[in-house]
């Protein structure tokens, strides 16, 4: 089974390929830059995996939380290829992709993405014996002295959002956090090896009923806080 995945929705820029298990991505952090990196790094990808697009079985794509104008280029994107070749698409969240790169550190990961707004994204997840992230509750938007604290344990804290907020979190969360990742990002290769998972549960859509899951359904500041 062959599948493309992109992730763009926080400053970093992502796109994958998974084979029937072998990963090959390409990955980096541009913000702001996503429109004119996206599609030349799909098309670097296939030429090092030296397949065609054609040869997808389906596209991933992160359908959010994150930058609304990030999470609206991967939609758009992989809504194009799709129908172009007439391929159904898988959208993972954001969030699960970002606890996903962390699966070989930590079995209990709480993911959280600096919202802007003086918010963060947020959601936990714990790895299952095929090592899978599992969301564990639901995924959220909300002030960063307000997250949901997630169940007894340890967990590990990854993403833009420890960066930003640490001190609360770290308040808000006491001797439940183990270690923290600041510098983790979602990555399209974690996206790919989730929608493999759905692809061979047979959970996919159609192209044209792909969207984008933003959690805050309003904007209140300028494009800058866009990747």
């Amino acid at each position: 089974m062959r599948l493309l995945a992109v992730e763009t929705a926080t400053e970093a820029c992502s796109a994958a390929i998974w084979q029937d298990g072998e990963l090959i991505e390409h990955f980096e952090l541009a913000p702001r830059h996503h429109t004119e990196l996206i599609l030349p790094m799909v098309d670097s990808l296939m030429a090092e995996a030296e397949v065609s697009l054609k040869a997808m079985d389906a596209l991933a794509f992160g359908h959010g939380p994150g930058s609304f104008t990030g999470v609206r280029i991967a939609t758009g994107i992989i809504q194009g290829l799709a129908l172009s070749i007439e391929r159904p698409v898988i959208g993972i969240s954001t969030l699960a992709s970002l606890a996903q790169t962390q699966v070989e550190n930590h079995a209990r990961v709480c993911a959280v993405i600096d919202a802007r707004m003086q918010e963060v994204y947020w959601g936990c997840y714990q790895r299952d014996d095929d090592g899978l992230m599992q969301l564990q509750g639901e995924e959220c938007v909300c002030a960063p002295a307000k997250v949901p604290g997630p169940s007894a344990g340890q967990w590990l804290l990854a993403g833009s959002g420890w960066a930003s907020y640490s001190e609360t979190l770290g308040s808000r969360l006491g001797d439940r956090i183990v270690a923290s990742h600041a510098d983790a990002w979602p990555r399209a290769g974690a996206t790919a090896r989730l929608a493999a998972d759905r692809y061979h549960a047979g959970d996919t859509q159609t192209a044209s009923k792909a969207r984008p899951v933003y959690l805050r359904d309003h904007v209140t500041q300028g494009p800058n806080r866009n990747p």
